[in-house]
């Protein structure tokens, strides 16, 4: 028995050899186990249950057991020297003399010593295997504590070095190269449009992709939906919005997919400096708008000409040049903000130089060069997506003292041209020709007068029949004359509009195939639409 740890094998060993030491039989063994009494397999089925319930009613105590058939029996029980380790139950066939007595006791207690052996073993193994649990445990406690220690330097590298990168104002491109030195994935800079601001780091796209509108707004809101970055096709993407306004776009391009957290955490810190950068950058960019603003809004108003030149050379333009007064006027967009702002970044792009201003319904260029002929118009048609633009451009401009008197010409050059065949496009008031007289500045009555002498009987007839006399005779003038273009134009057909020129005829008293009446009347007709304003 003290050659097994096992305390089963130990019990059968026991029960085994009852019977070699008087008539005995080893009715039922127990073992101890965590305050309970476990019987062994190995118990007598019959009686088993009157048996186990006064092995528990002795509560630990030495007893007699009464099993039928048997005249003697005995639970016997099987302690260490602080505990009980189990119970032997025994029976016999007749009542053991004192030396069989004598001989159980002594086999009793060699099981019971064996046990507290076995038992001191197993806990022995027991301690062992949770002192290596423990140190396993600590170990991983361990290596955990050493992970976030790692982390937080980590975490405190990058945010210092992402610091330090805001704090020297480098710019888009410094947040781009520290980011690639920080996770070896190419960082990028797009503003909230998809242009490309900012790449550090191989395989940049040359050129670099168009955006798309309407893609780049699907994009910019899918990234806002999700808490943090997101892998959308081969980048992971975080936008930077301070204060909840977009700014632009902050990407590395992780076509594998292997961003862990340490990517994460770096590109999350990249965008917070990048944010308080380029909302710096917004702030200038506001201020210097603002001041270039005031100064054009003054100078289209009026205002003496030092303080133009000091304040103009204060914010980095010089106003010595010859300049030209643009205004640009686009149909199906407000002249807010967000237009002015299209419009300037478009004239910066097409290389023109200029302090920009916005009223009510038209933006104000400031130019301090002749714009070309065709490429701010071509520029901002491809930039709004449509091309219901109308540009007017000024003659030149040589003092401050003459802006104003520009700007009307500007004016008068873009309202000439909405009220041509071809309202769309860029005109210049050098070009205007004869409307170049009917400008602002003219006596509007003398004009009203010449209007009247020429048309107030057809404007009469019109304002008495509802009808379109005047109308009809400007598209005739505007289409050179043409039948079929004018009755396209006016939605009409041919014999319509034969009826009409000849009620002209009658209600006017004039012959259009007069030369001096045909020049008046067409005189007439562009200063009633342009000047006056179609009205009656």
């Amino acid at each position: 028995m003290f050659d097994t740890p096992d305390e089963s094998e130990i019990l059968r060993l026991a029960m085994d050899h009852i019977a070699d030491i008087g008539p005995y039989s080893a009715e039922a063994s127990y073992l101890e186990a965590d305050g309970d009494l476990v019987p062994s397999p190995r118990n007598r089925k019959s009686h088993a249950l009157a048996v186990d319930r006064r092995v528990r009613e002795l509560a630990g105590q030495d007893g007699p057991v009464t099993v039928p058939g048997r005249p003697w029996g005995q639970a016997l029980g099987l302690r260490g020297l602080e505990e009980l380790h189990g119970y032997l139950v025994v029976t016999a066939r007749s009542r053991p003399t004192e030396a069989q007595r004598s001989l159980l006791a002594t086999l009793v207690r060699h099981t019971a010593a064996a046990l507290s052996v076995a038992v001191a073993h197993r806990r022995r193994r027991e301690e062992a295997l949770e002192l290596h649990r423990l140190k396993e445990e600590r170990a991983a406690l361990q290596r955990q504590l050493i992970a976030v220690v790692a982390e937080l330097a980590y975490q405190r590298a990058v945010h210092a070095l992402m610091a330090d990168v805001a704090a020297a104002g480098s710019g888009e491109e410094a947040v781009t190269c520290a980011l690639h030195k920080l996770t070896g994935l190419p960082a990028l800079v797009e503003d909230r449009f998809g242009r490309l601001r900012s790449w550090t780091g191989p395989d940049r796209p040359d050129p670099y992709p168009e955006p798309d509108p309407v893609r780049q707004d699907e994009l910019l809101h899918a990234v806002a939906r999700e808490a943090g970055p997101v892998q959308i096709k081969d980048r992971l993407i975080t936008l930077v919005r301070p204060h909840g306004e977009i700014l632009g776009m902050l990407a590395l391009v992780d076509p594998q997919g292997e961003a862990d957290e340490h990517t994460v955490l770096a590109l999350e810190q990249a965008a917070t400096s990048l944010a308080l950068e380029l909302a710096h950058l917004r702030n200038l960019a506001e201020v210097e708008l603002r001041l270039h603003r005031e100064l054009a809004d003054d100078l289209l108003a009026g205002t003496d000409a030092t303080s133009a030149y000091a304040r103009s050379e204060a914010v980095g333009h010089d106003l010595h040049r010859s300049h030209y007064i643009v205004v640009v006027q686009w149909a199906d967009r407000t002249a807010d903000d967000s237009f002015a702002q299209i419009v300037g970044r478009v004239a910066s792009a097409v290389g023109m130089r200029s302090l920009l201003t916005r009223r009510s319904d038209h933006v104000v260029l400031v130019a301090d060069d002749r714009p070309h002929a065709r490429a701010l118009y071509e520029a901002l048609a491809l930039e709004t997506g449509t091309p219901s633009g109308t540009i007017g451009v000024s003659a030149p401009c040589d003092s401050p003292d003459d802006i104003p008197q520009r700007y009307q010409e500007a004016q008068r050059a873009l309202e000439v041209r909405r009220h041509s065949r071809k309202r769309y496009g860029m005109t210049f008031f050098e070009e205007l020709g004869l409307y170049r007289i009917l400008g602002p500045g003219n006596d509007y009555r003398e004009l009203e007068a010449f209007v009247h002498e020429w048309l107030g009987q057809l404007i009469d007839y019109d304002a008495r029949h509802q009808a379109v006399m005047v109308e009809t005779l400007a598209r005739y003038f505007d289409c050179g004359g043409n039948y079929d273009e004018t009755a396209a134009s006016l939605a009409i057909h041919r014999s319509t509009l034969r009826y009409r020129l000849q009620r002209i005829r009658d209600i006017s008293g004039n012959d259009l195939a007069n030369v001096e009446d045909r020049l008046n009347l067409q005189v007439a007709t562009r200063v009633w639409k342009i000047v006056l304003g179609g009205s009656g």
